[in-house]
């Protein structure tokens, strides 16, 4: 028994050194640091992402106030009649593909939230506490709602410019409105090179963030949860990826439609799990919540909480949740292009949700069972782990068997951001190499390779490769959001004029 330990943590340590090697000088560019103080210091993606939120929401002005029940209404299936009618004239003009698409507004929502609801809101909204204190919950929210607007606008793109093969399949996402819609502009050159440049690094997303962080923290938290150092499983995370790399790849071979299938049951489920043991915390110690808000909003604004929220939750929460919402990233548009629909609009108007679901209802409310309960000192970082664990006795103290069922949460949240990302990794795969048949499936295998590694590596090794790889999709994604929000704003008045005023 010693000896095969002894030679699992010798294959865990190999896998991990050479992954190492290899990402090491890619990160210390993207996750360069800008200095603002002689103790805080800002990633440079971080400042364009915030910014760009901002400057959407003026640009469409509060389109993610406005148009909130507008989003609700759609979900609820209001406008579905006449968004796939082909009576229209302007339909042709609206969206260049044959066919509405592949599913519904709802699963293309859960598909996109499997991919964000997760580690980042149980472990990353510790994180954020225990650096800024209760205030960098203030700061949460708000960063959550400004990144409502760049999550229309991308989604509205990512259908508008998508396209559909003669099966019906549909292809959509960054990779197409770049390269589209700067052809659109006369820049057709410039356009394709920036979508080749977003999916090989969507490809390396899909492996790292999507992947090997996703069951890597699963594995850390089952493992803990089992026994710690005594646990039957420690010391093979390899075959705790297996077991994943397995059942992901089950399901990744049907596509997005199996995805949708399968998230569209999960995420619901577990989201409403998760939520009603946080109520449960919060009602059993109902008179500190007045106390718990007070907390917010008088750190919101001193200079701990400012650089809590800022630091403590861009950088770690939203950092090692894969941005938590991944606004402005551009991965979610290629799961939202697969919506039945001829107006991109109504697609983005839905998208809208993701962020305020993702960060301000669910973060939040863990960030209230954290503070009633007394989990977090503020001032004393904690790592992923920590912080997941810490949730976790947040919970415990409510209900004390809840961290084996919050165990089973993050390995299912995990599974689905896993074949979300797959997904979204496939997308940019295929535009990059070909939509054959066989190059699909090599894809998919490498997927699943990588689910065992990221299981064993360590957790610097994952976060490192994770955080370059989804930080820089940021870079070519945010620069065709704003030369393209033109076009989105064409797209809103048609949608507005030709389905929500005739339906009024």
């Amino acid at each position: 028994m010693e000896l095969l330990m002894l030679q699992n943590s010798s294959l865990d340590e190999r896998i991990n050194q050479s992954f190492h090697n290899v990402t090491s000088w890619f990160t210390d560019a993207i996750l360069y640091q800008i200095p603002i103080t002689d103790s805080i210091q800002i990633p440079w993606v971080l400042i364009i992402l915030t910014l760009g939120a901002l400057y959407f929401t003026i640009y469409f002005k509060g389109i993610n106030i406005r148009s909130f029940m507008t989003s609700i209404n759609i979900i609820r299936g209001k406008y579905d009649a006449l968004e796939t009618s082909h009576n229209e004239e302007d339909i042709k003009e609206t969206i260049k593909v044959e066919g509405n698409g592949e599913v519904s507004h709802f699963q293309a929502l859960t598909a996109a939230l499997s991919a964000t609801v997760g580690l980042g809101n149980i472990a990353g909204v510790a994180i954020a506490l225990s650096i800024g204190g209760p205030g960098a919950t203030f700061w949460m929210i708000v960063i959550g709602l400004l990144g409502m607007a760049s999550k229309f606008v991308e989604c509205t793109l990512g259908v508008k410019y998508r396209e559909m093969d003669t099966n019906g399949t549909v292809y959509g996402g960054p990779m197409y409105y770049l390269k589209k819609g700067f052809a659109e502009i006369g820049f057709g050159k410039t356009g394709k090179i920036m979508a080749i440049l977003f999916a090989i690094m969507c490809v390396g997303g899909s492996f790292g963030g999507g992947n090997m962080f996703q069951v890597n923290q699963a594995f850390k938290l089952f493992e803990y949860v089992t026994g710690a150092e005594q646990s039957f499983i420690y010391g093979k995370g390899w075959l705790f990826g297996l077991v994943m790399a397995i059942f992901a790849g089950i399901v990744i071979i049907g596509g997005i439609k199996k995805i949708a299938k399968v998230t569209d049951k999960v995420v619901p489920v577990m989201v409403v799990v998760y939520v009603l043991a946080i109520i449960t915390v919060l009602t059993s110690n109902y008179s500190l919540i007045p106390n718990a808000f007070s907390q917010i909003i008088e750190g919101a604004f001193n200079p701990t909480g400012i650089a809590g929220g800022f630091i403590g939750v861009m950088i770690q929460g939203f950092r090692r949740g894969a941005f938590s919402n991944e606004a402005g990233i551009g991965s979610s548009s290629i799961a939202h292009s697969a919506v039945k629909t001829n107006y991109p609009a109504s697609e983005g108007l839905v998208a809208l949700l993701e962020p305020f679901i993702d960060t301000v209802i669910v973060c939040t409310m863990t960030a209230l069972a954290l503070i009633i309960t007394g989990q977090i000192t503020p001032g004393n970082a904690v790592s992923f782990e920590q912080g997941a664990i810490l949730t976790s006795k947040a919970l415990e103290s409510s209900i004390s068997w809840f961290p084996y069922v919050l165990t089973i949460a993050v390995i299912l949240f995990a599974f689905s951001s896993m074949i979300s990302w797959s997904y979204y990794g496939y997308q940019a795969w295929t535009f990059l190499f070909g939509r054959d048949k066989v190059i699909g499936n090599i894809y998919k295998i490498i997927f699943c390779v990588f689910t065992v590694v990221g299981a064993a590596a360590t957790l610097n090794a994952v976060t490192d490769f994770s955080d370059a790889m989804v930080f820089s999709m940021m870079v070519p994604n945010m620069i065709g959001l704003v030369v393209l929000a033109p076009k989105v704003v064409a797209e809103l008045k048609k949608y507005k004029s030709n389905i929500i005023q005739n339906q009024q």
